[in-house]
């Protein structure tokens, strides 16, 4: 199941927050069951006080009726107390609510027909009335006493109620509490230890490729998480930093290759052609002159093989005076286009490495050959020069220009080798039209970092 990191870390208080909102729902499941035997008593208390209103109005509204009974009439006053203990009486009565014994309303609504049997606007017939309201005390009696003895009883009840209340209550908080810390201390320390398990192997695998040792982790079978996109990403990453450094390796095997071969050349052919000139030098004949021509210009060859195999002035002087040395030894003569070169003083401070500085000046003389053999141009420019912490390159031309494709197909093997070189560095190339009215502009930015930095703050 794919679970993403965000929720893992969460899932510890999702779990303690959903105890602890069961816990509170069974304290208000609990509360409103207290409340529902509240209201019963409530309403038990409000039917016995009623009861008990309507038994003194009627006890009243007898003795009026007997008094009327022994003097055979009624006098104003009399009539009009009679008519009040009825409201009275009345009122009481429907106060009374069908609940607990009163459950019924059959019994409620018989109480209701005996009150309006003693209604004093249907006459006052004393033995009528009299007769009713003994019907009426002995059915109220009845009632009083079943509701007094509920009332008791719902009392004590209620009392166990409350304890019984308090001690399930405290029973189960205590329970979801202890529950909810060991659920939430066991998932926490499950994905704890899960997540930093798998960060502690990706710190491992990150730390080896700082130490040189290009070991990719193992990618996931399956992307559940964040962790394994990071897993994911930092496989991939190895993975094409090992072909970097396979390129820079050959580039550089290349390079020693080249180094070596020129100082055999140097070594050998051309001390042993040095010989040959010196001794033809001693010849005075004509064939001789013409030999020591041909000598020379093969040494010179030799020699600008040697320099191209492998220039001793990059080692020697620096890569802005060996570029500045290819430029004046194979620029300087007639029919080739003029040229200007720009060099930044702060870059001869940079510590750029041996590979950097070789792929720099291969890069350089390629993108001025291809200006020499493609761009049919006047003039260019060729510059080095640092800004804003990285190192730029660029050769600039007024010729026919062109538009390189970004895939690198079809644009000739020179192009692909700036671009593997460039790769190789950690640098960026891209061409762009010249500032003259045509032409193109090529241009490297390499990141130098915090040297570069310091050197431009200095």
């Amino acid at each position: 199941m794919k679970i993403t990191v965000k929720h893992q870390i969460l899932m510890a208080p999702a779990a303690v927050l959903l105890l602890l909102a069961l816990l509170l729902g069974y304290m208000q499941y609990t509360y409103w069951d207290l409340s529902v035997k509240r209201q019963e008593a409530k309403a038990i208390g409000t039917a016995f006080i009623a009861l008990a209103e309507a038994d003194l109005s009627v006890r009243r509204l007898a003795a009026l009726m007997q008094r009327f009974q022994q003097n055979g009439f009624a006098e104003q006053q009399e009539l009009e107390l009679l008519t009040e203990l009825h409201d009275r009486l009345s009122a009481a009565v429907e106060r009374v609510e069908p609940f607990g014994v009163l459950e019924s309303p059959e019994e409620v609504e018989r109480l209701q027909q005996l009150v309006i049997e003693m209604n004093p606007s249907r006459g006052v017939e004393p033995e009528r009335v009299l007769e009713v309201i003994g019907r009426f005390r002995h059915q109220l009696s009845q009632l009083s006493s079943m509701t007094q003895l509920q009332r008791q009883q719902l009392r004590q009840v209620h009392t166990k109620d409350i304890d019984a209340l308090v001690e399930r209550t405290a029973r189960a908080s205590l329970v979801v509490l202890c529950v909810a810390i060991f659920t939430g201390i066991v998932l926490s320390l499950f994905f704890a230890r899960r997540i930093l398990s798998r960060i502690q192997l990706l710190s491992d695998s990150a730390s080896r490729i700082a130490a040189g040792t290009l070991e990719p982790p193992p990618a996931p079978a399956q992307i559940r998480d964040e962790l394994d996109d990071l897993t994911t990403s930092i496989n991939l990453m190895t993975k094409r930093l090992i072909q970097v450094v396979g390129s820079e390796k050959l580039l550089e095997g290349a390079e020693d290759e080249r180094r070596r071969i020129a100082m055999d050349l140097h070594d050998q052919s051309l001390a042993d052609l040095s010989s040959v000139l010196r001794k033809l030098q001693v010849l005075p004949s004509e064939m001789a002159g013409e030999l020591e021509q041909d000598l020379n210009a093969a040494i010179s060859n030799l020699r600008d093989i040697m320099n191209n195999l492998h220039p001793q002035t990059l080692d020697i002087l620096g890569l802005g005076a060996a570029i500045e040395a290819h430029l004046e030894r194979n620029c300087d003569k007639a029919g080739m286009p003029d040229y200007h070169y720009y060099l930044d003083p702060r870059v001869e401070e940079l510590d750029l490495g041996r590979v950097p500085k070789l792929a720099l000046y291969r890069i350089c003389l390629e993108a001025i050959n291809n200006v020499h053999k493609h761009s049919h141009a006047s003039s260019f420019e060729v510059g080095l020069e640092l800004r804003d912490s990285s190192l730029i390159l660029s050769v600039e031309d007024n010729g026919s220009g062109f538009v390189p494709r970004p895939d690198g197909g079809s644009n000739g093997r020179g192009l692909n080798n700036i671009r593997e070189r460039a790769r190789a560095i950690n640098a960026d190339v891209r061409w762009n039209a010249s500032r003259f009215s045509s032409g193109t502009r090529f241009e490297l930015c390499m990141p130098v970092g915090e040297k570069a930095a310091g050197t431009e703050a200095s």
